[in-house]
């Protein structure tokens, strides 16, 4: 197996390797790497200097196969203090993921810094999180999860971390927020309520709101899922490095029994 979630052909062209393999299908990709790769090209995007990004959105518009696919990024709205972004992933001859996310140019605000939750409890000592039988391949064997509480083999909120063991594309170190791109996605599936052999619970997006750039290689989610009476819910996580919690995290999701 390759060494990282993506090949890089050309500019804007990129094969997935096996890496990007979800639990569900080894023909369909894990939402994480393809949040990763489009975070990647928004970053390129119209980059300006003492920026950030502090807000992404995913839209999940189908399955995203295993393959060749091309991403295109663009700058929707210039400007000197917030631009907006758009990029999109193409696979199998269609659209499968949009995103857009702004960014804002920084100003020093260190003196008012308050609100953010407490830390968690850090990576180390924590136990490795059981992932369920016949789940190990592919982005569960390309990353590492370790569990304060909870986790993917249980049922109900979770406290996890995570941390991708390859590159997102290969020969080249991906950045700290693309690493958090790619653990993100996974909220709703380490703090599902519902059993999975019976119930889907499905996101249709991903949506980030950060207050500070993340910084390292792991990444905390404390998250929970709400179900409703109408076949929807909402995963939501509060997004932690090792320093402290930098933003949350929230998917849309589609509840059907199997």
């Amino acid at each position: 197996m390759d060494d990282a979630f993506y090949q890089e052909l050309e500019p804007g062209r990129f094969r997935a390797t096996e890496h990007t393999a979800g639990p569900w299908s080894a023909d369909a990709q894990h939402m994480g790497p393809p949040a990763a790769l489009l975070t990647r090209e928004l970053e390129r995007c119209g980059a300006v200097a003492e920026s950030s990004i502090v807000r992404l959105v995913f839209e999940v518009l189908g399955p995203v196969p295993l393959g060749e696919l091309t991403v295109h990024a663009s700058v929707e709205r210039p400007g000197r203090t917030v631009q907006l972004l758009s990029a999109e992933l193409n696979a199998g001859g269609r659209p499968a993921v949009r995103a857009r996310g702004w960014r804002a140019a920084h100003a020093d605000t260190a003196a008012v810094a308050a609100g953010a939750p407490a830390p968690l409890a850090p990576p180390t000592g924590t136990e490795p999180m059981v992932i369920p039988y016949g789940w190990r391949r592919g982005y569960l064997q390309a990353t590492e999860w370790r569990s304060v509480s909870g986790g993917m083999a249980g049922t109900g909120a979770a406290t996890v971390w995570g941390r991708t063991l390859v590159d997102v594309v290969a020969g080249e170190q991906a950045s700290p927020l693309q690493r958090l791109c790619a653990i993100a996605d996974s909220g709703n599936g380490v703090s599902g309520r519902l059993d999975i052999r019976e119930w889907l619970f499905i996101n249709t997006d991903l949506t980030l709101h950060l207050y500070r750039e993340p910084v390292g290689e792991w990444f905390g989610l404390d998250a929970e899922t709400a179900i409703g009476p109408t076949g929807s819910g909402l995963a939501g996580s509060v997004l932690h490095d090792e320093t402290g919690a930098v933003g949350r995290g929230a998917q849309s999701l589609v509840v059907r029994p199997r």
